[in-house]
């Protein structure tokens, strides 16, 4: 599985908008240089972002996009649901076969089970990576997922 492109400059600029803080402004070209990216790229991304309510646009002389809310309640999986929707998609995976008929195991489908799981496991754990998480070095970072992923066979009180 990969993440596109937009999705991780999609965070790359919401971790930009964390680290100014929730009254903070920043625009479309402050994101692009910081980032190395296109103006109209980021005004696409940015887009998103703001339909997905995750930012909110300022008019005027001063204006630019602010975060809607804390950096501590919008979370990864936020971000993530704004660029993309969800990681899996029955449409998308089993609406049709490679001919664009139905899929024959409409009805009853081992597979699609493994995609759910794996849908509500990554989205369980990025719902638990804010955007204040990631505004830290990346040592911290790392501690902080250390202590964040579950242990094989260690039970969750004692992690």
């Amino acid at each position: 599985m990969k993440f596109s492109s937009t999705e991780e400059y999609g965070l790359r600029c919401m971790l930009q908008m964390a680290k100014k803080g929730l009254e903070g402004t920043t625009t479309i070209v402050e994101l692009s240089q910081k980032e190395q990216l296109t103006s109209a790229y980021v005004a696409k991304i940015m887009g998103a972002l703001r339909k997905g309510g995750l930012v909110k646009s300022i008019r005027g002389q001063s204006g630019g996009y602010q975060l809607a809310r804390p950096a501590n309640e919008i979370n990864v999986n936020d971000v993530m649901q704004a660029m993309s929707g969800s990681f899996f998609s029955k449409e998308e995976y089993c609406a049709t076969t490679t001919d664009h008929m139905a899929c024959v195991h409409s009805m009853d489908c081992a597979i699609r089970s493994v995609w759910t799981g794996l849908e509500l496991a990554m989205s369980s754990y990025l719902k638990k990576c804010r955007l204040s998480d990631l505004v830290k070095t990346e040592p911290e970072m790392q501690q902080w997922l250390a202590q964040a992923t579950p242990k094989p066979g260690v039970p969750a009180e004692k992690r």
